[in-house]
């Protein structure tokens, strides 16, 4: 995100995302985002954040009745997203950027999105949905549990995760509490946390 393109070169393979994982309603992600859901309050508005296609993560939660607001960068994407999800608000902006912060949500998405971000920004946007989760609320992200960087398979740009006990630090310094992972079929890392003020727990 150093440069003009916001959507971390995922404009530039909009169409080959959209082929594969955006039009994969029973995709990887799905199922883990549907049984995190069902700690949210019945009708919770949800953020997802670097929403891609809305398939499948979107879909997951709209199909539980949650109210879902969307950001992506990738124009491209986003129309693909407007055209599948005409009822619900999707905004095309940098994540660090969106209007939507300006609300307060039950739960936050970001799948596939923090190792994507430099280290810094990672860090700035905990603290912004920190910001945005009403006490108790619910976030959801993936990341390896390992730190390190490596080559994003679609883009060939640089990815970098700050490792499970970085991730718990910065949480824990925005007040939220890491009180759960998990890994799914795709060997993808989920990092489930909560905003101080209730009960902390999982399910």
């Amino acid at each position: 995100m150093a440069n003009a393109d916001k959507s971390t070169g995922y404009e530039d393979v909009a169409a080959e995302f959209i082929a594969g994982r955006g039009s994969n309603s029973s995709g990887i992600g799905a199922s883990v985002v549907a049984d995190w859901s069902r700690t949210l309050p019945s009708g919770a508005t949800v953020l997802d954040l670097g929403c891609g296609t809305g398939v499948p993560i979107t879909q997951a939660l709209v199909e539980r009745g949650f109210k879902v607001y969307g950001v992506d960068a990738s124009p491209t994407i986003v129309a693909a997203f407007r055209g599948r999800f005409r009822n619900l608000s999707v905004e095309c902006a940098d994540v660090r950027d969106s209007d939507f912060f300006a609300r307060t949500f039950d739960g936050v998405v970001a799948w596939g999105l923090f190792f994507l971000l430099h280290e810094e920004v990672q860090r700035r946007l905990i603290k912004k949905v920190a910001g945005v989760l009403q006490t108790g609320g619910k976030l959801l992200f993936t990341a390896p549990k390992e730190s390190g960087s490596w080559p994003d398979v679609m883009t060939g740009r640089s990815q970098l995760s700050l490792g499970y006990e970085e991730y718990r630090k910065a949480l824990e310094a925005e007040g939220m509490l890491l009180v759960g992972t998990q890994r799914d079929e795709g060997d993808n890392h989920y990092y489930f946390a909560q905003k101080r003020g209730a009960k902390a727990r999982l399910g």
